[in-house]
């Protein structure tokens, strides 16, 4: 089994570790308020997402956002049913914005991002998929325990 195959298989793994450590908290509406954009929430962890891609297809899966290289910019791995995805987003005011690409999967696509971000540093937006002609929401819930509990972002 090569490296790719191996750290995908991992990846899963750990998607399905993480998972069963949030199933403590109802997490199927946002319950923060738009944050303001002189006091976000620090976005650098892991996420419960679920959504709808534009095709009206139901999804679900974990999205992990590191800093990025420049301050106010992240990059995200997500691994949602039948993909593992990747992109780059950047803090405009209360929202983080970016682009996205798929890296291994069923189809691959890519698109763009827009989410707000919550004073409970929650994630709520759409995501785009080039070639469709309407966008898909996405909410993302941090997966830690720290989940709600103010903190400055970089």
């Amino acid at each position: 089994m090569n490296s790719m195959k191996k750290a995908s298989l991992f990846l899963i793994f750990l998607v399905i570790v993480l998972s069963l450590a949030g199933c403590n908290r109802h997490r199927g509406a946002i319950q923060g308020q738009p944050a303001d954009p002189h006091q976000l929430p620090d976005l650098v962890g892991t996420y419960g997402v679920n959504g709808v891609d534009p095709a009206g297809e139901n999804y679900g899966g974990t999205l992990t956002i590191q800093a990025g290289e420049q301050p106010h910019t992240y990059h995200l791995q997500w691994i949602v049913t039948g993909a593992i995805q990747e992109g780059d987003g950047q803090v405009q005011g209360n929202q983080l914005i970016g682009q996205w690409h798929t890296l291994e999967g069923i189809l691959q696509a890519r698109g763009a991002f827009t989410y707000t971000i919550t004073t409970l540093g929650e994630l709520d937006g759409q995501r785009s998929v080039e070639g469709f002609p309407h966008t898909g929401w996405e909410k993302a819930f941090p997966n830690d325990e720290n989940w709600g509990k103010f903190k400055l972002g970089h």
